[in-house]
């Protein structure tokens, strides 16, 4: 499920989706369907990208971007979506949060080489 680099997005706005989460132990199908919604989410209308980190104490953040609100209420329906959910809520999380938010300004910086 980890995307271990950054997205290629548009200039504001848009929006991002924020999940932070524990991990419970054990793996019991989780990398497997990380993969699944990451791909399926990748073919969503309004889908911009996905950014993912997990620490070894399995803390972990993911932030999927989006062009607007809709297309994030869109994807928490799609039923795969909810299966995973479900089975995260039962099986692979001992917390959560969820964060949406409109970004208004995105700005970075890139080392140059030399």
């Amino acid at each position: 499920m980890s995307a271990s680099s950054f997205s290629e997005l548009p200039e504001p706005p848009y929006y991002v989706v924020t999940f932070s989460s524990q991990r419970t132990e054990g793996h019991n199908g989780y990398l497997a369907m990380g993969q699944a919604m990451a791909e399926l989410a990748a073919q969503q209308p309004g889908y911009l990208g996905m950014e993912s980190v997990r620490g070894e104490d399995g803390f972990g953040i993911t932030n999927s971007y989006w062009k607007d609100e809709e297309s994030i209420r869109a994807w928490k329906r799609v039923m795969d979506h909810v299966a995973a959910q479900t089975r995260g809520r039962a099986e692979w999380y001992s917390r959560y949060q969820v964060r949406v938010a409109l970004v208004q300004r995105a700005y970075g910086f890139t080392k140059k080489d030399g």
